[in-house]
């Protein structure tokens, strides 16, 4: 049983089916897990918007299975519209930042893709971008603004945050949620 039912993730249903390949996009980037209420209000307004939501099993303490919809891309919303619908998405108070799609037909497609795969049913996860040796610096939460280098990747993240003057570090396992690059490791 779903801690929360599902709710539409799409808006209108045939939103990438019937869009024009060179229609403007928006990536909305929300406030910290307000992908939900950015779309229900998007919806209530009219506004077109895909913000791809998986379903996701896992146990709780107590050893029952729980259902829970989660998206897919952590703060992420597709808006599809014009300057007005993104300043609409901007007064909802949900909206960290908006940026402009370069290639909207390369969006489509790829959001396609996407949906098509979330269709089959089949569990996903998303992969994350951040690898171990890669330089990282802490957005959110009680560690924000620490900076440090990822040192191993299981199922979950752990920082390394190196003391230089003694040699030795310590470490931390995050979320990758809770991380933005700030340099990648040299690829060999």
């Amino acid at each position: 049983m779903p801690l929360l039912p599902s709710e539409p993730d799409m808006f209108p249903e045939d939103l990438l089916d019937t869009v024009a390949e060179d229609a403007p996009w928006w990536a909305i980037y929300t406030r910290s897990r307000q992908e939900k209420a950015l779309m229900r209000q998007l919806q209530q307004a009219g506004i077109p918007f895909y913000g791809p939501v998986i379903e996701r099993r896992y146990r709780s303490p107590a050893g029952r299975v729980r259902t829970s919809y989660t998206p897919l891309f952590s703060n992420y919303v597709f808006l599809q519209g014009d300057e007005e619908a993104r300043y609409q998405a901007v007064c909802t108070g949900c909206v960290s930042r908006c940026v402009p799609v370069d290639d909207p037909a390369r969006l489509v497609t790829d959001l396609r893709q996407v949906h098509a795969l979330i269709m089959t049913k089949q569990p996903l996860s998303p992969e994350a971008r951040i690898e171990p040796g890669d330089v990282v610096r802490i957005k959110n939460g009680q560690f924000a603004g620490f900076e440090g280098r990822v040192s191993r990747r299981e199922h979950e993240v752990r920082l390394v945050i190196d003391v230089q003057f003694m040699n030795q570090g310590v470490s931390v396992a995050l979320d990758d949620c809770q991380m933005e690059v700030v340099s990648k490791a040299p690829v060999e």
